[in-house]
């Protein structure tokens, strides 16, 4: 048995423990392509395709190959992790080149070292030249299976030329139209968004890649398109020159569908590839699709391997996303995974009050104030409600008030309406004379604090079935007559002390639409 093939013996059994070890999903995504290359002065080489998976290798699974290699050869001391290189001859250690069989394909159990992938066909070699990222960032072609066109840019025979000019345009300008609206100097800044803003006004910042991918995540209408749009807004006013590319993943899908249809895979390779910074927006979208995770994911690779920004949005974290791949859920959350929380009222109040400038609106404060209370889904709902008073107001001709609002929005009240309960009328009373929610149950009598809890219970027997009794022991135990005190007092201050009446009246308000 010659010194190469019982290296090649060791690689083998050596590949066989760490697929056992590791699970099949794991072993497929990144140690199968490992190609083993030699051995000199007690250092293993082993080649991967890309700097980002030899980054993944040397920090999750180089101590274990050298453990493994050491237990099947005792003079292995360590472990060299080398990305594949187009232009080198070969990737084998000097010392072994001349006692080292070539290295051919694996068998098909993949029990073997694995091949460094053959060189292209001529054309599809001259095509890589002028294709920086296309399919030789990968090692010419390794990832080119029967589903993609290895060879150059071509359209079926069957195709009219209208046909293919509308290939040929699409494929120029491929990127989402950008809402004007949606910059950074029209972002509402709140605690629930803060990092998020913080992360996006980085990477449209910098000169150069910081975070690598930049992932935002969070729930519907709560402001991810709107900092995608604003990235892309400010890169391009800071350096017009570079290449961005945003659009949602299910266009991504559509170009790559239409890509594999016109037999034109190459040319969607070299597209996406070759921008400096590419935004996918919604990337959920590409969960089960198993074709469209294959190339987004090769896609990915590259452009990190080289550097290049990737923005991706989602409403959920990489780690939640389901029907993704592992090794895609791995990679999206590599960089900087930043959410967006849900809004909270001083939040939503601010949204409010810089939509009604922007429409140069005329709208009470307390209408503003009723509907950051009363519509907390999300910032598409809460505008969506903004505008339709604004409008009813216009073509009506009728001043904006609080009963004007409940009628022109009595179907979205209607379906946020839900029974009251003394929880919830606590909650939102402290939240409005800005006081905890615990000083309700407290035997605090500080007026600042004694107030609201006073309120608290007057709305809790305006608006719920409860007993006085029942009403008081939700108020930390306090007897039935604390509770008739409270009513009658703010029965009274209704009536001497307008500002109060109206706190009150919004809230009931909130409370019961």
């Amino acid at each position: 048995m010659s010194v190469g093939a019982s290296l090649d013996q060791q690689w083998a059994r050596i590949r066989g423990r760490l697929k056992d070890e590791v699970g099949e999903i794991a072993y497929r995504s990144w140690l199968q392509p490992l190609s083993f290359a030699g051995i000199r002065g007690g250092e293993v080489r082993i080649v991967v395709p890309t700097r980002f998976m030899r980054d993944w290798v040397l920090t999750h699974y180089a101590d274990r190959i050298r453990n493994l290699w050491a237990g099947e050869n005792p003079d292995v001391l360590s472990i060299d992790v080398v990305v594949a290189s187009a232009n080198a001859p070969s990737m084998l250690m000097p010392e072994e080149d001349a006692g080292e069989p070539s290295r051919d394909p694996a068998p098909a159990d993949g029990a073997g070292g694995g091949p460094v992938p053959p060189a292209p066909a001529p054309r599809a070699a001259a095509l890589s030249q002028s294709a920086p990222y296309g399919a030789n960032s990968y090692g010419a072609n390794s990832y080119i299976g029967s589903s993609y066109s290895a060879g150059p840019p071509s359209f079926a025979s069957d195709e009219s030329p209208t046909a293919v000019a509308s290939v040929l345009e699409d494929r120029t300008d491929i990127s989402a139209p950008l809402d004007p609206r949606f910059t950074f100097e029209n972002f509402v800044v709140g605690k629930p968004n803060e990092l998020a803003h913080a992360a996006a006004r980085r990477v449209a910042d910098a000169t150069s890649v910081t975070f690598n991918p930049l992932f935002l995540y969070g729930g519907v209408g709560l402001g991810k398109t709107h900092l995608m749009h604003a990235i892309a807004w400010q890169i391009r006013r800071n350096d017009p020159n570079r290449k961005v590319i945003y659009l949602s993943a299910e266009k991504f899908m559509y170009q790559f569908i239409r890509a594999l249809r016109f037999k034109d895979t190459m040319a969607f390779k070299q597209q996406f590839r070759s921008v400096d910074v590419l935004m996918i927006d919604d990337v959920q979208f590409i969960s089960g699709k198993d074709s469209t995770q294959e190339e987004f994911f090769h896609t990915f690779n590259a452009l990190v391997d080289q550097n290049r920004q990737v923005i991706i949005s989602a409403d959920k974290s990489p780690s939640d996303l389901e029907g993704m791949e592992e090794r895609l859920r791995s990679r999206l959350g590599w960089g900087l995974v930043a959410d967006i929380h849900p809004t909270t009222y001083e939040l939503r109040l601010g949204i409010l009050q810089a939509k009604a400038d922007a429409l140069n609106a005329a709208i009470p404060l307390k209408v503003l104030e009723f509907l950051a209370h009363k519509i907390t889904s999300n910032v598409r709902e809460l505008e969506g409600a903004l505008n339709r008073i604004v409008a009813h107001a216009e073509l009506v001709g009728r001043a904006i008030s609080l009963e004007s609002t409940q009628e022109v929005l009595h179907d979205l009240l209607r379906a946020n309406d839900r029974r009251v309960t003394i929880d919830e009328i606590q909650k939102r009373v402290a939240e409005h004379f800005n006081i905890r929610v615990a000083d309700m149950h407290s035997a605090r009598r500080a007026r600042a604090v004694a107030r609201p809890r006073q309120v608290a219970m007057y709305l809790a027997k305006q608006l719920t079935a409860r007993s006085l009794p029942e009403i008081g022991r939700k108020f930390g135990g306090r007897d039935h007559t604390t509770v008739m005190h409270a009513v009658k007092k703010v029965e009274e201050l209704r009536t001497t002390d307008p500002a109060f009446a109206e706190d009150v009246e919004l809230l009931r308000r909130m409370l019961e639409s």
